[in-house]
């Protein structure tokens, strides 16, 4: 359990970088996540393959897997949707609001009971985001597409649960990948169509950022987290993501100093967030102590 949570804030950490490179790549937010997934989709297969670690599966469940990848490829395109519309601030903000989709989805989706204290957790979150952020009007249309992103997030942890009862991390994370690559290739041209770019090919800045994007913050973070998955439920790898905006939005601060947007209320709205973590990983650690 405890290598599980080093994994998991390992990857949390990683994670937190890619709401600044999302606004350091200058493509628009589809061809961002395209060229993000043919980056990770290519370096994986090779090494994968090499090392012999993707198993051969029915169909059945390869389709169900590139639909969870589908999830992921939506999820990657409007959190950079919000952070174009927006700003990274007020995209990772949306983003911590992860935690609480996730409180009431997954007893849903697994036909379990609500337990009550995650959606306490999930609601201190929520209060959270409002603290920090007095909303502008200008940031409306990147609010909106934040929360959108944050409700498709909280899904695919929910649905690998499942799916990493019955295969390899391993070869979950590399048909995911894949499905959503290929469902952002189908669709580029009529996402083109709606929202037009004159930049097609990403220069040579934009690429070292990719690369950076696409092995470490996705390769790395994707296998932390799915192996963290197997040992820890999906909404305390929701919530514990929490993190992922403090540390993207500190980032934001140093590098294009977004915190002249923000006023006293971020500071309690980052405590609310941070405690509703720490509640949450006390709780998992006394469940643990208790069944061993």
């Amino acid at each position: 359990m405890r290598k599980a949570f080093f994994q998991l804030h390992a990857a949390v950490f990683l994670a937190g970088f890619t709401g600044v490179l999302g606004k350091l790549i200058t493509l628009n937010e589809v061809l961002l996540v395209w060229y993000r997934l043919l980056i990770t989709v290519a370096t994986l297969w090779v090494l994968y393959l090499f090392q012999k670690q993707i198993k051969r599966i029915s169909w059945k469940e390869v389709f169900k897997i590139f639909g969870v990848g589908i999830i992921a490829a939506l999820h990657w395109v409007t959190f950079y949707a919000s952070i174009k519309n927006a700003n990274v601030s007020v995209a990772l903000v949306c983003f911590s609001s992860i935690g609480f989709f996730t409180a009431i989805m997954e007893p849903l989706l697994m036909k379990h009971r609500i337990d009550y204290t995650e959606i306490f957790l999930g609601i201190l979150t929520i209060i959270g985001i409002f603290l920090i952020f007095h909303f502008d009007p200008r940031f409306k249309t990147g609010i909106v597409i934040g929360i959108i992103s944050a409700f498709l997030g909280c899904l695919f942890p929910i649905f690998n649960k499942k799916l990493l009862q019955r295969q390899s991390s391993e070869t979950v994370t590399m048909l995911e990948l894949t499905g959503g690559f290929l469902f952002l290739t189908i669709i580029i041209p009529m996402y083109i169509h709606w929202f037009p770019t004159d930049q097609f090919i990403p220069g040579w800045g934009d690429l070292g950022w990719l690369l950076i994007l696409s092995w470490v913050c996705t390769v790395i973070a994707f296998n932390l987290s799915m192996k963290a998955l197997q040992k820890i439920s999906a909404f305390t790898v929701n919530l514990t993501y929490n993190l992922e905006p403090l540390y993207g939005i500190l980032l934001a601060f140093i590098l294009f100093r977004e915190d002249k947007l923000l006023k006293e209320s971020f500071y309690w709205g980052l405590s609310l967030i941070v405690i509703s973590v720490m509640i949450q990983t006390m709780l998992i650690y006394r469940k643990h102590k208790k069944i061993n």
